[in-house]
């Protein structure tokens, strides 16, 4: 289920390349910055006869920001009421000094609370309320399913598309690989249930993050590291290689390590969950 915001367009062009930097003009948008599916190849025809454009999808994504490392806490007052029942304790990070050229950072509901120059004061209002509800929710999800765990809340670097931060929830606790699940599978669709409860009681859409002992940095790396090993493989034999199946953040982390590599290029294939990247060498 993807919880990514989405812009698509088709574009044509003289042959592939052509169709994608037309569709990128349209979008506005780098190489980097979509996901390409080839349509139509298009054909030269027999001395102009039967001669047809080639096709491209591009996928114009915004993603929910990398989720940085979370930072050692101690257990601290929860940032929201719950019942005395509730396994779930959060923790409080340990705020960092301030610097001379960014903002102090204020506090709310035992929370830190980081405030860009670029946001409103409503946008930061929103987003703690978000937060606070989110602890909450979480909380209760937890419970029910009989999980003993912290919660750390923190902010997202500002996202390189929107500049925009958000909320990370952590998840912290003994054995957790169940919530986690094979591929991140359990973990993303008990951030997706979250996001639709917080954004049903607050009447917008929610867009924290969830992590687990820090899966998503770990997995983040993981793919980093195969796309470097892919790309060399492809640039040596000169041949184009596909990896698994994923996601539309997974794939995007793919495409954005691999997005100035001097020999391939990457553009996603396949339909619904069987989409996946390809890693094809530069001519």
């Amino acid at each position: 289920m993807s919880i990514e915001q989405e812009r698509k367009i088709e574009a044509q062009g003289s042959d592939v390349e052509a169709a994608i930097a037309s569709g990128l003009a349209k979008l506005r948008a780098n190489r980097a910055d979509v996901e390409i599916e080839v349509l139509d190849r298009g054909s030269k025809g027999l001395l102009g006869i039967g001669a047809r454009d080639a096709v491209v999808r591009l996928t114009y994504i915004v993603a929910a920001p990398a989720v940085p490392p979370a930072p050692p806490s101690e257990p601290a007052k929860p940032a929201a009421p719950a019942p005395s029942s509730l396994p779930v304790k959060t923790a409080v990070p340990t705020p960092a000094p301030s610097s001379p050229d960014k903002p102090e950072p204020e506090k709310a509901s035992g929370v830190q609370t980081a405030v860009s120059q670029d946001e409103s004061d409503d946008e930061v209002a929103q987003r703690e309320q978000e937060r606070d509800t989110a602890v909450t929710v979480i909380g209760d999800l937890l419970e029910k399913m009989r999980v003993t765990a912290s919660l750390d809340v923190s902010l997202s670097d500002p996202d390189d598309l929107t500049g925009k931060r958000v909320n990370i929830i952590e998840i912290y606790g003994q054995d957790m690989s169940s919530l986690i699940g094979p591929r991140g599978e359990t973990l993303n669709s008990l951030q997706y249930i979250s996001r639709l409860m917080v954004g049903h009681q607050l009447k917008q859409r929610a867009s924290f993050v969830i992590d687990v002992e820090s899966y998503r940095q770990r997995r983040e790396q993981a793919l980093m590291r195969l796309a470097e090993r892919m790309a060399h493989k492809v640039a040596k034999r000169k041949r184009a290689m596909s990896l698994e199946p994923m996601p539309p953040h997974e794939r995007r982390i793919v495409h954005m390590a691999l997005r100035d590599d001097k020999y391939v290029y990457t553009e996603s294939t396949g339909e619904g969950k069987r989409r996946k990247v390809r890693i094809i060498p530069k001519k």
